[in-house]
């Protein structure tokens, strides 16, 4: 009766009272009520209540031992979270329970608050370490980006080939550790972390797939099936279109280590582009040999000696792509960079610049960072080659909060005047900022208090920007409302100001010379304000998705408010909601979001095409869609007489057929568990540039792409044994399935074919071993997995 009628906690009051008898000879029904009037007494009564507490405490043991017991994991877990005594669970889970109770509690992490997430994940560390889990615990301390534990669990990992795999974990995730130099296995732990294989596995893989052989722009742009290509159309040599074959060839043939078109005749087809094209077209080596260090600065070293500035400063780009993921112990980009960042010429400093970041992105290598930061107060640096060093700085020390490059980007802030802060390019440095806290959450605090003192609306673009990068990943309702408020403000656009001003000066008296200037003057005022205004919405937009797309339910209901925002929302706001669509779902071509960005790809406002366009390309990057190529084959015809949608066409080919499809730019991976930081700081400094698309990537600067390059990944499973040499195995590849809280042994995909490895996995999708021969030492099978011979004397460790 008390469990169903009574208003006042009758089962715990008489359960307290009464015998001491086996807590669950009354059913688990009671038990589960119990546990809810525990959690009740202890939130109202017991917090400060010594007595009170241990008497609660001992009864929720009781529970949480019953729960253990009877295949009710979740719910053990629920009682010692709103009781605030996790440090219990260890206590209570056997080898049997550990796995579930692991992944619940990780399963919760998005929907509780910081700090608790932490706890959650802590709590889960220990249970995995102590039935010698360690790649899974690995996972766990690389989200919580705590380098003392990583470097705890790794060192007392006791079997050598675990600790291999752990090497290969840490390797993806770009965390390097200084081991001791004395120690076992010390070369061959810091050859794997150093990732200077990722080039031979990757050619390994395209020659399994057979698709080694070079490829031409051609094969992706299709024109043959082009159909109805009017005539007088865009002059098919026209630098812009070979400024677009150089991105597309680049990307094509990514990592693949050669080409058609420097192969023939690497200086023609460069001399075939103008000023900055030249430089992007040089820079393009560097993504076709990406990743190859040896051999691709080797090629690159030619360029490095012309005699145009141009030339030269591509070249330098190229040395910082190959570089980009790889560590190596000469430090060949530092070695060849460096030196160039204070040159008198700011063509080659931007080459430098932009190369070194790409080479050191996500390491806060102290050394690097010292050569950046003159620059910042260099007074021969232009206001562009600023924003360039301070996003360049907020990219290498990304999620650090680094307080020396925080103060001296701040300083460069702050001495900068009203009229170069209105500079498309300004706000890169506010995001360089932003960037240093990226996934730090409250630790922005004190530089948001310190933006206050920025005149507006550069304040709100810096502060917005600060809030996205730190809150980015974690799904905060809160920011995500925030945001949403400032991209719901109508403001007027200049172009109705201006009609009603015309309206007035025709219905008034001729005004005299004085009043027209006057006039004129605060026309241009109003029309900045408007920009202005654009910008700061359009930067709220991409911190919707930026924080959102942590978690599926954040990111499905951020697309419905999307939709919301492209029908009613200013048009300088639609131009940015593409983006921020694109950046929801990168490398993953939903339909919906698909079908969306095809139609505002018609748009009459050319910037919101161009960016739906370019979004097109992010979302289907490295995938090779059929329903995109053809969407975008279409497209091309549709922009044939606009030379910049249709280079924005070619860009967005390019990307869709990135490494051949074996490539991906999710800055997602583990089982989309963990954000790499550094590919999501390359991302949303490129989606950035295109919030101003006609003067950045559509003008002059369109080498700001090659931020791309930090998110670029394979998507490949490669097996080794334990001797790490690959070998080939079935495994079944199919759409990841929830399982948690499942009771028995629930099936973790659906929807599976059996391939044999190598593989590709689609963003979504799961791996696993068809076969009982191997198993593997780590539970998500992606990049590079080590297979242990089954036998009776090896246990998974």
């Amino acid at each position: 009766m008390a469990m169903t009628m009574s208003t006042t906690r009758e089962s715990i009051k008489y359960k307290l009272l009464g015998t001491k008898e086996d807590i669950g000879s009354w059913g688990h029904e009671y038990v589960r009520h119990l546990a809810g009037e525990v959690t009740q007494e202890w939130n109202e009564n017991a917090k400060d209540d010594a007595e009170k507490k241990e008497v609660l405490l001992s009864l929720a043991r009781e529970i949480v031992g019953y729960f253990m017991g009877h295949n009710a994991e979740p719910e053990a877990c629920d009682l010692l979270m709103e009781i605030e005594n996790l440090p219990l669970l260890p206590e209570f889970v056997d080898a049997h329970a550990y796995g579930k109770v692991c992944l619940y509690l990780i399963s919760c992490v998005p929907y509780v608050a910081d700090p608790e997430d932490g706890h959650l994940l802590r709590a889960s560390i220990k249970l995995y370490h102590k039935f010698n889990q360690y790649t899974e615990a690995l996972r766990l301390a690389i989200r919580l980006n705590d380098m003392d534990m990583i470097k705890e669990l790794f060192t007392t990992c006791p079997d050598r080939s675990v600790q291999k795999q752990m090497a290969f974990i840490l390797a993806h995730s770009q965390v390097y550790l200084d081991l001791d130099e004395s120690s076992d296995g010390y070369d061959e732990f810091m050859g794997i972390m150093s990732n200077s294989d990722l080039n031979t596995n990757h050619l390994a893989l395209a020659r399994e797939l057979d698709i080694a052989e070079p490829k031409n722009p051609e094969d992706v742009y299709k024109s043959h099936l082009e159909q109805h290509r009017p005539y007088g159309g865009a002059s098919l040599d026209s630098a812009r279109q070979n400024l677009a074959s150089a991105f597309v060839n680049g990307f094509l043939n990514c990592g693949f280590g050669s080409d058609k078109m420097f192969a023939e005749d690497g200086n023609k087809w460069i001399y075939k582009n103008k000023e900055h094209g030249m430089l992007s077209a040089t820079a393009s080596l560097g993504l076709i040999l990406l990743w190859d260090v040896d051999g691709g600065l080797t090629q690159i070293d030619k360029y490095l000696y012309a005699t145009d500035d141009y030339i030269k400063s591509g070249a330098m780009l190229a040395c910082g792509i190959v570089n980009a993921r790889i560590r190596n112990e000469c430090d060949p980009a530092k070695a060849l960079l460096g030196e160039h960042v204070l040159n008198k010429s700011n063509i080659i400093r931007t080459g430098a610049i932009i190369g070194l970041s790409l080479a050191y992105a996500g390491t806060n290598r102290g050394d690097v960072l010292e050569l950046l930061l003159p620059v910042l107060d260099d007074e021969a640096s232009s206001l562009e080659i600023r924003c360039f060093t301070a996003v360049s700085l907020g990219l290498i020390a990304v999620g650090t909060c680094n307080s020396e490059v925080g103060e001296a980007i701040l300083h460069c802030l702050m001495d900068r005047s009203a009229l170069e802060l209105k500079d498309p390019l300004a706000k890169m440095m506010a995001l360089g900022l932003g960037l240093l806290f990226m996934g730090q959450q409250e630790k922005v605090d004190t530089v948001r208090a310190t933006l206050q003192v920025l005149d507006e609306p550069f304040r709100t673009i810096a502060v917005t920007f600060a809030d996205a990068c730190a809150y980015a990943g974690t799904g905060n309702v809160l920011k995500v409302q925030q945001f949403l408020h400032i991209c719901s403000e109508h403001f007027e656009s200049p172009k109705k100001e201006d009609d009603k001003q015309a309206d007035a000066s025709t219905s008034a008296a001729p005004l005299g010379a004085a009043a027209a200037a006057a006039a004129a003057v605060e026309k241009d005022k109003k029309k900045d304000e408007g920009n202005d205004n654009a910008m700061k919405q359009g930067v709220a937009a991409l911190g919707i998705a930026l924080i959102a797309m942590g978690e599926d339910i954040g990111a499905e209901m951020s697309l419905r408010s999307f939709g919301h925002l492209l029908r009613y929302g200013d048009p300088a706001l639609r131009r940015a909601i593409p983006l921020a669509l694109g950046l929801l779902s990168v490398s993953n071509p939903k339909l919906p979001v698909m079908d969306t960005l095809s139609k505002f790809s018609h748009d009459n406002d050319s910037e919101v095409a161009s960016n739906s366009v370019f979004a097109m390309g992010l979302i289907g990057a490295g995938t090779n869609n059929a329903r995109l190529a053809t969407m975008l084959r279409n497209l091309a015809v549709y922009h044939t007489k606009d030379a910049n949608s249709l280079f924005m066409v070619r860009i967005a080919q390019g990307l869709l057929h990135m490494g051949k499809g074996t490539h991906s730019l999710s800055p997602q991976y583990s089982d989309r568990f963990l954000v790499s930081r550094a590919a999501l700081a390359g991302l949303i400094i490129v989606l950035s540039s295109c919030l101003d698309v006609k003067s950045t990537i559509l003008g002059k600067h369109h080498y700001l792409l090659y931020y791309l390059v930090p998110a670029i990944q394979s998507r490949m499973l490669v097996c080794f044994d334990e001797e790490l040499k690959p070998i080939t195995t079935s495994v079944r590849v199919g759409t990841a399935v929830d399982t948690v809280g499942q009771a028995g042994r629930p099936k973790a995909i659906t929807g599976f074919q059996t391939h044999t490895t190598p593989v590709l996995l689609n963003y979504g999708e799961r791996a696993e071993l068809a076969s009982d021969e191997y198993i593997p030492l780590t539970s998500i099978l992606e990049g590079f997995v080590i297979l242990r011979k089954r036998s009776t004397d090896h246990e998974m460790a």
